[in-house]
């Protein structure tokens, strides 16, 4: 069954890096545009790009530096045939960003991204449980100086306003119950650098140093641990909401900064609304939403909505393009560093929030740096 070109073009833009023509007249002529959807949302049905080819040229994970392990990655983008997955690992890496400046270890950072890639078309729960569990988010918002008695409530704060249910559907007291629950949840501390290089952090939880007293989170009571303050977020229509809201933000239209969304309404509530009854309807299945998202006609009709691309997504797409590298070649790593230019240099977000989307990637300076490029 043929499919629409120009939905199939629209598709493969958002829900990949974009298509070649030839790529595209072979998905037209071969599948349907559903077809193609659950294709996308299946990257366990096609092999995972060989990372020890990856390492001989770039080191790839085992990376101590930063630009060649980014490098390492828009390669996987360009090539890699899970095109769908890799796109969600760098959607993870937007709304759970954590940058190597804090604790200067690379292999504990680009182990982060091998997280994310691993665990971005799973469920939300497992999703929120490996964010927790990983060394440099523990590092990047403090949760190893999170100890029973002595609580330390960053990580806890940002789990609810940035990462899962937002502002205005939680208090003070929860943030502070939940990070009681986090207590003990730490890493071991990698060997010097000196001599020996990098090693990764590896979690631990400490029971000691864990508070195991009553707490009251989000209207309920017991002794929780992480693991049950993940679950009960994860069952809250809120939660569902804002996750949604993020997946319209990233693959539909480009909405307000996040600090904005409790006072300002989504760009399509009709679209936000039909994702979030998926998300709980499934516990949070995330290929589930996104075969949803992508079928709906709020994202069909998004081709001419306005959506500024990030300077990641903008230089892979050009380099998809004209298929400059879809071989091993050097120079991908001096093309890599404009990215910071354009302002995203993955891995070194400005902050907890992350980068801000939509207009906001655009001034004089990065708009003439887009043109060169292209």
């Amino acid at each position: 069954m043929k499919s629409n070109r120009k939905e199939v073009a629209h598709l493969m833009r958002r829900a990949a890096f974009g298509a070649t023509a030839e790529e595209l007249d072979e998905l037209t002529a071969t599948f349907s545009y559903d077809e193609i959807v659950d294709f996308l949302v299946k990257p366990e049905h096609y092999p995972d790009i060989d990372q020890s080819y990856i390492d001989r040229y770039y080191f790839g994970e085992t990376s101590q530096r930063n630009t060649p392990f980014i490098a390492a990655w828009v390669y996987r983008m360009l090539n890699g045939q899970r095109p769908l997955q890799e796109k969600m690992t760098l959607f993870l890496h937007h709304i759970f960003p954590v940058g190597w400046g804090k604790g200067m270890n690379f292999l504990t950072t680009n182990k982060n991204v091998a997280t994310y890639r691993r665990i971005a078309m799973t469920d939300f729960k497992n999703i929120l449980l490996e964010l927790s569990k990983d060394p440099a988010m523990l590092y990047w918002l403090d949760n190893n100086e999170n100890h029973k008695g002595e609580i330390n409530e960053n990580y806890g704060r940002e789990l609810l306003e940035l990462f899962s249910m937002g502002v205005g559907n939680y208090t003070e007291d929860d943030i502070k119950n939940a990070s009681r629950a986090f207590t003990g949840w730490t890493f071991n501390q990698p060997i010097s650098l000196y001599p020996w290089g990098y090693y990764p952090a590896k979690f631990e939880f400490h029971p000691a140093d864990h508070d195991n007293d009553k707490k009251v989170f989000l209207g309920r009571e017991g002794n929780f641990n992480g693991e049950d303050i993940i679950e009960i977020i994860v069952e809250q229509e809120a939660t569902a909401r804002f996750v949604s809201r993020h997946l319209c933000n990233f693959f539909v239209e480009d909405e307000p900064q996040v600090p904005a969304w409790n006072i300002e309404p989504p760009r399509d509530p009709t679209l936000v609304d039909q994702l979030s009854k998926v998300f709980m309807e499934t516990s949070g299945d995330m290929p589930a939403v996104l075969q949803e998202l992508f079928k709906s006609d709020g994202f069909k009709n998004s081709i001419n909505l306005p959506k500024v691309k990030s300077p990641t997504e903008l230089i892979v797409g050009v380099l998809k393009q004209v298929g400059t590298y879809s071989q091993m070649k050097p120079g991908l790593e001096q093309i890599i560093n404009t990215l910071s230019v354009m302002g995203q240099e993955l891995l070194n977000p400005p902050t907890v929030e992350g980068w801000h989307t939509g207009s906001e990637w655009i001034d004089s300076g990065t708009l003439s740096e887009r043109i060169n490029l292209a």
